[in-house]
């Protein structure tokens, strides 16, 4: 059974995948659960075995694992749990497998993309270049990317992938994470460093923090002037994860520097947030994430994870109850 936003299921289970679920289990797709509906289909949900679940999934609470003795296990083709999961749901030990991999993967891309561009100074390059000015001006130097630093703040599923792809460059990683172990860091090829220094050594950092109650503002804006000269700034993870007001202040301050902030506190913006005023801080939509065809890799996992669940193999994607509270 599908438990999902209706108007999501086609962008999220495209009709190939849909397809492949039918051949390895019967599927109803005549009622999709939402938050809304479940209390009223209690009847079918008492023989469901799996849930095919995403965005606006229903919370899996006392009531609703009540209704649900058979089920087997629940495949949300989104990322973090927290939000639909409850004590009542770990409890009966049902497995539960996240897509947050599958959402990394344009995360991590987006995050290099910016990275590179960073490097070349490019949004200030770009819009002098089209004021006419600049074209020959070396009195600000460029980073460049040959051995350059970039420095990720957390070490999940999104910065080992943006690890994974800049394995081509040459380029130093340096991780502020306080789950890396010395050991997981030389396997990964990185250096883990205090947050200080990974600001200050840093050209490019970028933020990868799960929103928890200790990461609430715990980038501000004392870090943010440690950077160095023309470094830039990323942030892909949550808007509340800087202390805005005071990077905003820094960032005024340091006009060499440049924001790319993908995520804002609040979402969106309002048109007078004092973030539009300042020309070295860019501000993108929330876009990094799935969005179009990307959206439909996050059902395909969660159709593999299917397959792995009915042939008795290990689950690649399977979240517990404890990396619940971690992730993003």
């Amino acid at each position: 059974m599908f438990a999902l936003d209706p108007a999501a299921i086609d962008l999220v289970y495209a009709k190939e995948d849909r397809e492949r679920i039918a051949k390895l289990v019967d599927v109803r797709e005549d009622v999709i659960l939402t938050p809304e509906n479940w209390r009223r289909h209690k009847d079918v949900l008492f023989d469901v075995e799996f849930i095919f679940s995403g965005w606006k999934s229903p919370v899996y609470d006392a009531e609703f694992m009540a209704a649900t003795p058979r089920l087997k296990a629940i495949f949300y083709a989104a990322g973090s749990v927290r939000y639909c999961t409850s004590d009542a749901f770990w409890k009966r030990d049902i497995p539960i497998c996240s897509a947050y991999a599958a959402n990394a993967v344009p995360v991590a891309e987006y995050t290099v993309a910016v990275a590179m561009l960073g490097l070349k100074q490019f949004w200030r390059r770009a819009a002098l270049a089209r004021q006419g000015e600049g074209w020959g001006d070396h009195t600000r130097p460029i980073p460049g990317a040959f051995r350059a630093t970039i420095g990720l703040v957390s070490f999940g599923m999104i910065a080992r992938r943006v690890v994974d792809l800049l394995a081509s460059y040459d380029l130093r990683v340096l991780v502020y994470c306080p789950y890396l172990s010395a050991d997981e860091a030389a396997i990964s090829g990185v250096k883990s460093v205090p947050l200080d220094e990974l600001f200050r050594l840093s050209d490019v950092v970028s933020i990868h923090t799960p929103v928890l109650p200790e990461t609430i503002g715990f980038i501000g804006g004392d870090l943010v002037r440690l950077m160095k000269p023309e470094a830039t700034l990323i942030n892909t993870a949550r808007g509340v994860i800087l202390d805005q007001p005071a990077v905003v202040a820094a960032l005024r301050e340091r006009p060499d520097l440049t924001a790319v902030l993908d995520v804002t506190n609040p979402e969106p913006p309002e048109p007078s947030d004092p973030l539009f005023a300042l020309p070295n801080v860019i501000v993108t939509p929330h876009i990094a994430g799935s969005h179009g065809s990307e959206c439909s890799r996050l059902g395909s996992y969660m159709v593999e994870e299917l397959q792995r669940f009915l042939h008795d193999r290990p689950l690649c994607w399977r979240i517990t109850q404890e990396m619940s509270h971690r992730m993003a």
